[in-house]
């Protein structure tokens, strides 16, 4: 490893919720030569980044890329290459969707030295803020987390839609309010039942956050009448019932 090189970490900043990030995760924000960030993190967190550091905006903006994923592998290796300390900050955790795994390969094969900084993953937070326990003895004992928005050059999918409408746990989808009607419709299309409930948790642990309720065969039509909008997740499950108990004590 190359001594005169810089350090990257790559950061989990979770769900949104300032008081959520790790304590390790705040100290190399406030310290870090360079932060490269997309909009996941939020608002409030974004707006706490120290302003000494360089600051370099991946963007990711929903269908609006300030850069591609190749640029941002680029801008982190060079930035370290500088003798930078470098945080690549993402919203929940690195390696939950995050494309973390992707960034840390490209760091192996420049000879970088880096760390992963776990975050607490939207799929739990944002659930629990909604009301809605993932698992739950009278409902659900398992869960599975999948994404809704896969890699577009793909020529198949690798969503095992049979097994997924089969499924007797909780579903937590990322990215999935574009693709939300596509979705139901492969599951209803396998077998699930259609007034299996689902919830729309938008902006998890923030204060506009908001949780929108049907089921697999009404959510993209309510979803759309209430103009849900990314990032959202989408959850489905007879644990969506709960919310109606739970989520008032929020």
């Amino acid at each position: 490893m190359a001594q005169q090189y810089g350090k990257v970490y790559l950061v989990g900043s979770g769900p949104g919720d300032p008081e959520l990030m790790t304590l390790k995760a705040r100290r190399l924000l406030d310290t870090a030569d360079v932060i490269v960030f997309d909009q996941l993190p939020g608002e409030k967190i974004l707006a706490s980044m120290p302003e000494a550091a360089e600051k370099i905006d991946a963007g990711k903006h929903a269908g609006d890329h300030n850069l591609t994923q190749s640029e941002i592998n680029d801008a982190i290796v060079e930035k370290a290459k500088e003798g930078k300390m470098v945080v690549r900050l993402k919203g929940g955790d690195p390696y939950m969707f995050g494309r973390g795994g992707e960034e840390a390969e490209e760091l192996v094969k420049a000879g970088i030295e880096f760390e992963i900084v776990p975050g607490i993953t939207s799929a739990l937070a944002a659930t629990a803020y909604a009301g809605i326990p993932v698992t739950h003895r009278d409902h659900a004992s398992m869960v599975t987390f999948i994404t809704g928005h896969e890699d577009p050059t793909k020529e198949e999918t690798a969503l095992d839609w049979k097994t997924l409408a089969a499924f007797g746990g909780t579903i937590v989808i990322f990215m999935g309010v574009k693709m939300l009607e596509r979705n139901m419709g492969e599951l209803m299309k396998n077998g699930k039942d259609p007034k299996t409930p689902v919830a729309m948790v938008e902006r998890g642990t923030r204060p506009d956050q908001r949780v929108t309720i049907g089921t697999v065969e009404t959510i993209a039509k309510i979803s759309k009448d209430e103009g849900v909008k990314a990032p959202a997740l989408t959850v489905i499950g007879d644990v969506v019932k709960l919310h109606e108990i739970l989520g008032s004590q929020i």
